[in-house]
């Protein structure tokens, strides 16, 4: 086993505020009377509902099924029974059909669920199944259908494995809480992906500011062939194009993906439930949230039923105390919320409370010219162009401008002395350019159907 160092040009340093909750042990979160299951917790076609109002459920059963490939299937994270499927307020900000199960508190397990002690009696198809109806999806915040990611398209081929631990968002310790107290099963979990791909190498990056857990895994991994990179404290270090630059040298091209350059990233929540899914037979019903800011009570990390009210979490936690701002997520990439009547869902990373002190209200000015957020920007883009033009309603000069290419990580915003609304309006000029290319698509679309008839 090889320990390197590694990072990337680009970024910003950040008030990384992790004392909050770092070394913290994890604490279970009290079931409540009622979880709640959007059908559309990951990236793709929502999923099916197939039970019924009135059916009884037990924890661990597949409740609703995917309706494609880029689908997962939900399970119940209880036993009880499905008392409403309706519509309710997603953590998106949107209502979303949902089901509703009140829990009867016996935690009958799923008869269906079965462990596989010995994975290497099953091929990678078989294994690539269980992984998707397990409904895995990437648990550093994208979820993407893992399943997808793991079926490697005809003519590509894997040549990086790389476990992401480097959590590099301010405030959560997730990833830490993980690697510091199961990193046997992250590992099992990485050598049940490398056997699916057919490769005898792996390698984990770490920011370099988590030594004990660096330890932890290099101890875990040491019958494996793993590189472990010692990556440079640095947002966004843990971002899947930045964590591949910096331990591969390969750079993924404008609108191409990771396994086009030959690499493959998973986050290390990700591997562990994989090997909960294949070994345990366990499918996603839980996952490690940080409840953290000077806005709550007390700051914690704990495991969570997905589909639990983040009312009843925070409740947990003391409450509120001076909250000012509820963020879901971490405050560079996280969304800011206006209620806490929601669930937690399979991307439910953090939950952040920030009082008046931890929050920045000053208003935006006029761009100054500086250049600091040019020299922040991690994808090397020109940040105050594409917002000029975003305000401007200029889409075709943004998109010149590479706005595509954005990955709106806010280290941009992050460090400009004029407080401006960079990244807002970078998502604003995405959200119109895709606008844009979508309509162009189908008025040729229509004009080569018209042009056949």
């Amino acid at each position: 086993m090889n320990i390197k160092k590694a990072t990337f040009k680009g970024g910003t340093h950040l008030s990384y505020n992790k004392e909050l909750t770092s070394g913290l042990n994890v604490e279970t979160s009290i079931p409540p009377e009622e979880i709640i299951l959007p059908v559309s917790m990951h990236i793709g076609a929502p999923a099916k509902p197939i039970v019924e109002v009135g059916d009884k459920v037990k924890m661990g059963q597949k409740v609703a099924e995917a309706t494609g490939f880029v689908s997962v299937p939900i399970h119940s994270s209880v036993s009880g029974e499905v008392i409403a499927i309706e519509p309710r307020l997603h953590p998106n900000g949107q209502k979303v059909l949902s089901i509703i199960i009140k829990n009867d508190m016996l935690d009958t397990p799923d008869e269906n669920m079965h462990p596989n002690s010995d994975y290497k009696n099953l091929d990678s198809k078989e294994i690539l199944n269980i992984i998707k109806e397990a409904g895995i999806v990437g648990l550093g915040g994208a979820t993407f259908p893992t399943h997808v990611k793991l079926s490697i398209p005809e003519g590509k081929k894997v040549e990086y494995l790389i476990l992401n631990a480097a959590e590099c968002e301010a405030y959560l310790t997730n990833d830490d809480a993980l690697m510091m107290t199961n990193s046997d099963d992250i590992i099992k979990g990485l050598e049940i992906v490398m056997y699916v791909l057919g490769i005898d190498k792996a390698y984990i990056g770490i920011e370099d500011n988590k030594k004990d857990a660096i330890e932890k895994m290099a101890k875990s991994a040491q019958a494996l062939n793993v590189d472990i990179y010692c990556l440079a404290t640095k947002y966004p270090q843990g971002s899947e194009k930045h964590i591949i630059k910096a331990i591969s040298g390969r750079e993924v091209p404008s609108g191409k993906l990771p396994i086009d350059v030959g690499c493959v990233v998973l986050n290390v929540a990700t591997a562990k439930a994989i090997k909960e899914a294949v070994i345990d037979g366990k499918p996603l019903i839980e996952r490690i949230a940080t409840i953290t800011g000077h806005g709550i009570k007390t700051p914690k990390r704990m495991l969570i039923r997905i589909g639990t009210p983040i009312e009843h979490v925070l409740a947990q936690c003391g409450g509120f105390t001076d909250a000012e701002k509820f963020i879901l997520g971490g405050p560079m990439m996280g969304i800011s919320h206006f209620s806490s009547d929601t669930p937690v869902i399979k991307g439910g990373s953090g939950f952040l409370l920030l009082n008046e002190k931890e929050i920045d209200l000053s208003e935006s000015n006029d761009c100054i010219r500086c250049g600091k957020c040019v020299s922040a920007c991690p994808m090397r883009l020109l940040p105050l162009m594409i917002s000029n033009a975003s305000v401007n309603n200029d889409f075709e000069k943004a998109e010149k401008y590479n706005a595509m290419d954005c990955i709106e990580c806010g280290a941009c915003s992050y460090v400009c002395p004029a407080k401006r609304m960079l990244v807002s309006n970078m998502r604003v000029a995405k959200r119109e350019i895709t606008a844009i290319r979508k309509e162009k698509a189908a008025l040729a679309e229509a004009k080569a159907k018209e042009a056949k008839n």
